[in-house]
């Protein structure tokens, strides 16, 4: 049964509303003021909240501040109850989070319009909510004890060999042993990293101090470290006949350690997505006091709503596809790119092409 808060201090429209609902199979809970409401609302956790404008103590208003506010009530429906509704009320209601307005007089189908619309939208964002939740565990129960063992495994068994039977091998198998232990290594350290990057991008999102130092005084110059990083990924994926390369040369407000993340994220991607032989083109050019880097493949593509889902630990189709990694690249370069000033605007059809392309602002001049 679906609970419903009533807050106004008008009695009779509080009696009617009350009684409206109970008759429809609500639970009803109901508050006089403004403070008994936030007290009622934060006890008893309603699925909507109905609320007059005009009250004593706290007004609707400030009543729907303090709950938007508060993690626990922030996510709870609100409808605004009110005899004096006009345009600048209503943008001032939405404008603090309100989810729909009812004028008095209202019928008893406007307010079970009302009603039905908010809980149905909650409920339709619940299911999503559930459903990006479910992946998630899914991704991460997939990928990350594979992504932790494989590399390990490797580094284990080829020493493994080289301690037990060392001396029967020739210095060439013995070196190709070294070289696969490294692979392993690397691999794993790479994803070490990223789930360290990640802890502390979320960190400096949260810290306004951490978050200035971060974007004071940092600067890299770009065409050095795209050529460098370029060469070494096409070559990684035996990919070198497939890339092409052209970019102005900028100084953006970014560490080189950062803008090299990111590139790195971005390539890597458009290498394992795209078959050998499809082309992948990368770009930079600077317009408007920003400099922009695009990165191009023809490859598996993704949908509008994959795009919208980026988050960390986000791997789709893993199922469907084999594919190193645990979902951190994307966010990664998204977050930092976000962090210092910039955006990251992927365009994708699917099936067809992916384009993906991180916005810097370039560095001040002198600092």
């Amino acid at each position: 049964m679906k609970k419903i808060l009533v807050i106004d201090d008008d009695s009779a429209v509080m009696a009617l509303t009350t009684k409206t609902l109970k008759a429809r199979g609500f639970e009803t809970l109901a508050a006089d003021d403004g403070v008994a409401g936030l007290e009622m609302a934060r006890k008893h956790l309603p699925d909507l909240i109905i609320c007059d404008i005009q009250m004593p103590q706290l007004n609707g208003y400030e009543t729907l501040a303090a709950l938007r506010q508060d993690p626990v009530t922030a996510t709870i429906p609100f409808i605004f109850l009110t005899g004096l509704a006009d345009r600048k009320q209503v943008r001032q209601g939405m404008g603090l989070g309100a989810d729909d307005y009812l004028t008095k007089p209202f019928s008893v189908s406007e307010l079970m319009t009302a009603v039905n619309t908010r809980l149905e939208k909650q409920a339709a964002m619940q299911r999503r909510l559930e459903k990006k939740l479910e992946d998630l565990r899914g991704n991460i129960g997939m990928a990350l004890p594979h992504e932790l063992l494989t590399p390990l495994n490797g580094i284990l068994g080829f020493a493994s060999i080289m301690m037990d039977e060392g001396a029967v091998f020739e210095p060439r198998e013995i070196r190709d042993f070294a070289h696969n232990i490294q692979i392993s290594a690397l691999r794993l350290h790479r994803l070490i990293e990223n789930f360290i990057i990640y802890s502390e991008i979320e960190l400096t999102k949260s810290d306004p101090k951490r978050f200035a130092e971060l974007r004071q005084n940092e600067r890299a110059f770009t065409r050095e470290i795209i050529t460098a990083v370029t060469g070494q990924k096409a070559e990684a994926a035996g990919r070198q006949k497939d890339s092409s390369l052209e970019t102005e040369e900028a100084c953006v407000a970014m560490s080189a350690s950062y803008f090299k993340k990111i590139l790195e994220e971005l390539l890597d991607n458009a290498f394992k997505f795209s078959r050998p032989g499809t082309p992948v083109r990368i770009a930079g050019s600077v317009s408007n006091g920003r400099f922009t880097l695009s990165v191009g493949d023809r490859g598996r593509g993704m949908t509008a709503q994959q795009i919208a889902d980026i988050g960390a630990h986000m791997q789709f189709e893993r199922r469907f596809y084999e594919q190193q990694g645990v979902g951190l690249g994307l966010i990664i370069a998204k977050r930092l790119a976000e962090l210092h000033g910039g955006d990251l605007l992927i365009e994708s059809t699917p099936g067809e092409q992916t384009t993906v392309q991180m916005i810097l602002p370039l560095a001040a001049e002198g600092g």
